[in-house]
């Protein structure tokens, strides 16, 4: 590996940011592709690129052939993340389940009485208001942020900061006639339909559970169906 491949290799990682490097095996020759660039001396054909991409999005290293010449395709990833806002019965299933889906979870509650070490032993947690968390966090396209509170007061900024985020799955408790309100609040705040459109409400994806971690399973599962799928499943 060229010395130049590892800076930016660590570089990426430092910065969260999903990237994939390239090999051709039979001489050695290298890139590393991330968003839309691709930097080194490889010069591989369009179909080559597009399968790395692929493989980034997937989640998943490759070794393909393309005119009888082979490439390694080894994906780097940061972690997944999920952000739950609201220390609420359904986010403790939840955080175990999505813990052992690996993603890293983090719970933000600025009621200390709720986001306890008790009720979520081994999970990180802040008792910042959402907007401050949210701050601190900076969800990237690996985050998924899903509110829970049923409090307007605490979800919605957590929801706004989301939507101006590359995060890739975003999830609000409540029925739909709940979630037309929050629309309107968040319209309010200059968010357009478009935007709007990404948070996923009422969350989860329509299993027919009731019970908590019934309803933590379906959120869990419509979040890995965006990593993977993306928004339209």
């Amino acid at each position: 590996m060229r010395s130049h491949t590892l800076e930016q290799l660590a570089e990426h990682a430092k910065a969260r940011e999903s990237h994939a490097r390239v090999v051709r095996i039979s001489d050695g020759n290298e890139a590393v592709i991330y968003n839309e660039r691709i930097d080194g001396n490889l010069e591989a054909p369009s179909s080559v690129i597009e399968a790395a991409r692929d493989a980034i999005r997937q989640d998943h290293s490759a070794l393909i052939t393309d005119n009888n010449q082979r490439y390694f395709i080894h994906v780097h990833n940061p972690p997944r993340r999920m952000v739950v806002i609201g220390a609420v019965h359904i986010t403790q299933p939840l955080a175990q389940m999505a813990s052992l889906a690996g993603f890293d979870i983090t719970v933000v509650d600025p009621r200390g009485a709720f986001a306890t070490v008790e009720r979520f032993p081994g999970v990180t947690l802040m008792d910042d208001w959402p907007d401050d968390a949210m701050a601190k966090i900076a969800p990237d396209s690996r985050t998924a942020v899903v509110t829970l509170s049923h409090d307007p007061k605490i979800d919605d900024p957590a929801l706004a900061a989301a939507l101006r985020s590359k995060a890739f799955y975003i999830g609000a408790l409540g029925g739909r006639n709940s979630h037309g309100k929050r629309l309107n609040r968040l319209k309010d705040l200059g968010f357009n339909d478009e935007t709007l459109a990404r948070i996923n409400g009422p969350v989860g994806l329509d299993l027919g559970g009731r019970a908590p971690a019934e309803i933590a399973c379906a959120i869990l599962a419509e979040a890995i169906q965006h990593l993977y799928k993306g928004s339209k499943g």
